[in-house]
């Protein structure tokens, strides 16, 4: 079956733009992500104090309101995704700005939005930040240093890490057999 969906204009993908900033402008705080967490900002009525405020983070949802205020919280619902409640943590800056840190479970996933009850940002539109070496795991790293070399060395012409080990096991192969004859010796 063939895919129908087509490319927006540039005209209509500005206009989702618009409307999509004026959606996330509207809302009672701001919000940003990296892969690993999403951190909310909520400006607060200056000189409240913590004791002022309900901040309330589990696995799945989210409540952030004023005790004493009558109106809507700041932000209540289900969570995009599910968060490692542990490692998540919230601060009163300055008695005039609360500030969220959600640590997500899975760390490979852009959230469109914080709660499910939120419009949406397109995630096709996220800048990811560049990540270091240094970063990633030591399995990862690895993996990852392997691909540049290799990709180095195809485009300098010469072997690859895996050719390069295959040169070095028939090397040392033909100076344990030197009665042997190597010359129409291939790989594939």
């Amino acid at each position: 079956m063939a895919d129908t969906a087509k490319e927006p204009t540039k005209e209509e993908e500005a206009a989702a733009i618009v409307k999509e900033r004026a959606e996330q402008e509207a809302l009672p705080y701001k919000w940003s992500q990296v892969l690993e967490e999403v951190t909310i900002v909520i400006g607060v009525p200056p000189g409240t104090r913590s004791r002022d405020l309900t901040v309330d983070i589990n696995r799945t949802s989210l409540v952030v309101a004023l005790k004493k205020a009558p109106g809507a919280p700041f932000i209540s619902g289900q969570l995009y995704k599910d968060i490692k409640v542990d490692d998540s943590t919230w601060t009163l800056d300055d008695q005039k700005e609360i500030t969220i840190t959600l640590a997500k479970s899975n760390k490979m996933e852009w959230w469109p939005h914080v709660v499910t009850s939120a419009p949406k940002v397109d995630v096709k539109r996220i800048q990811p930040e560049n990540s270091k070496l240094s970063d990633l795991d030591d399995e990862t790293r690895s993996m990852v240093e392997k691909m540049m070399f290799d990709q180095q060395q195809k485009q300098l012409g010469k072997p690859t890490s895996d050719e390069l080990k295959k040169q070095e096991i028939l090397k040392k192969f033909q100076d344990q057999h030197p009665e042997m004859d190597f010359s129409q010796a291939k790989f594939s």
